[in-house]
């Protein structure tokens, strides 16, 4: 098994409910690919009590076949007798468990627990019962949930009203890797790549472990993203599929929803998502909430504005890249990245993505500001002339994608800009970004300090223009712990 890279806080709360001396029931959740059973088979190093993997799509009867082989497996009885339902089957399970060494915390596994949730099976139901009725009597169980369907782990379980209500002793949820956790694992399987090199990679591949296991140090980053993306057998060729159709029911709502997100990088409020995908009420409340539960999408506020203005991004890396590279496939070239990673369109879509990057690693950024421990607020701002108003407004339009709000009434108004070489700021830029920090002064009545913050790879080249910067971010700071 490969060498567990970061994760640390999560086998700390493992360690924890190993240790414990009361029954643990730990939920494990985080969107698909992002490692969840990974973290839990090298922490116990596959020394589990009793493991059971859901199947995708599986009928009760076939979930309950597996069981029982699981049962075997683990308990070396070759007279287990078949189950009709799931209260069986638990009720089985304790009286096997009951036969073990009193004295050893015993460890229960169930991996895709949404899985295994067919319809009309009543599994939760013969959960609860089993917690309830056994576990909860107990002082040496160990049972751990794990699931990519974030929305039925935070409903049936989590969130659950019933019988499982505030029986969780803990959650842990499983987060991309950041910039520093991706260098860190390539560093482990003998890759030299760079940081711009692996910020481009990020771009496309976001901080999701699995997909970073598929990249093959011998070959280039471009040859890569060929092999996995562009060649009909690669791996993530048809992933955008198998992604959407695993995690949600009815997944083309949620597929309509990211599409529109996909045309709109700036983001989206509900109210234009609802007019683009034709979703109304519960229905898309539902489905947005269940997007950022599994870290598809992000939503900000606009500052200084209501909640019913809060703007939706779509923030999965992978899903941006599909629909801007891999869902049209009137192109059939199986090199097309090595072909046009060059090109203007490219760098272009480099320059709009490196926004999300920064936003996914908000805590660094506090960090290289120095301002951690301090209380901040982060949104994004949109002005569009010509809406009624009392007061005079300016006539021109302005957006700043990233505003930190410091509680010491500073104000960062961030410049987010993807260049190979230090980025040069010209007399028609600096005159633009004087103008937009007026805009959002005059349009906010905002009395705080304002000041320009630049992110970029390399930072701010020297000039006469420099003067406009009033603090920069780099990418050694975004690779940060």
């Amino acid at each position: 098994m490969e060498k567990r890279i970061g994760r640390d806080h999560e086998c700390e709360e493992l360690s924890r409910a190993m240790e414990s001396s009361r029954s643990e029931f730990v939920v494990l959740y985080g969107r698909r690919r992002i490692g969840k059973t990974f973290l839990v088979r090298s922490f116990f190093k596959d020394h589990f009590d009793f493991h059971y993997v859901g199947a995708h799509k599986a009928k009760t009867a076939v979930q309950l076949q597996n069981f029982r082989k699981a049962l075997i497996r683990y308990g070396g009885e070759t007279d287990v007798p078949a189950f009709s339902n799931w209260m069986e089957a638990f009720g089985y399970l304790a009286s096997w468990i009951e036969r073990l060494d009193s004295a050893k915390r015993k460890v229960l596994f169930f991996d895709e627990m949404p899985w295994i949730d067919a319809k009309q099976s009543d599994f939760v139901a013969a959960l609860e019962y089993f917690w309830n009725s056994w576990v909860a009597m107990r002082d040496d169980i160990l049972l751990i949930a794990c699931g990519s369907a974030t929305s039925w782990m935070a409903d049936k379980l989590i969130d659950n009203p019933g019988g499982l209500h505030n029986r969780i002793t803990r959650r842990i949820y499983l987060r991309p890797f950041t910039l520093h956790e991706c260098q860190e694992y390539l560093e482990s399987r003998g890759f030299d790549w760079d940081r711009y090199q692996i910020i481009q990679c990020y771009m496309i591949l976001g901080g999701v472990p699995f997909y970073w296991s598929l990249l093959e140090s011998q070959f280039s980053l471009p040859q890569n993203i060929d092999r996995l993306c562009f060649r009909r057998d690669g791996m993530l060729c048809m992933e955008f599929d198998e992604l959407y159709s695993a995690l949600f029911s009815n997944a083309e709502r949620y597929i309509s929803v990211v599409r529109a997100l996909s045309n709109h990088r700036e983001g989206m409020t509900r109210d234009e998502i609802m007019k683009d995908t034709r979703l109304t009420g519960g229905n898309l409340t539902k489905v947005l909430k269940n997007l950022e539960r599994c870290d598809f999408t992000a939503s900000y506020t606009q500052f200084g504005g209501k909640s019913k203005n809060t703007i939706h991004r779509l923030s999965d890396f992978y899903t941006l890249f599909y629909f801007k590279f891999l869902h049209d496939a009137r192109h059939y070239d199986e090199d097309y990245w090595s072909h046009h990673f060059l090109t203007q369109s490219v760098a272009a879509w480099e320059g709009l993505t490196f926004e999300l990057v920064c936003l996914t690693h908000l805590p660094q950024i506090k960090k290289a500001l120095g301002i951690s421990g301090m209380e901040t607020h982060v949104s994004a701002w949109r002005y569009m002339p010509g809406k009624v108003s009392t007061r005079e407004l300016p006539t021109k339009g302005a957006q700043i994608d990233l505003i930190i709000s410091r509680a010491d009434k500073i104000i960062h108004l961030c410049e987010i800009k993807f260049s190979d070489g230090k980025f040069v700021i010209t007399k028609e830029y600096e005159q633009h970004l004087r103008e937009r920090l007026d805009i959002f002064r005059q349009v906010t009545q905002n009395t705080a300090g304002l000041v320009h913050t630049f992110i970029t790879p390399q930072g701010v080249a020297s000039g006469s223009h420099r003067s406009i910067v009033n603090s920069e971010i780099t990418a050694n700071d975004l690779f940060a712990e």
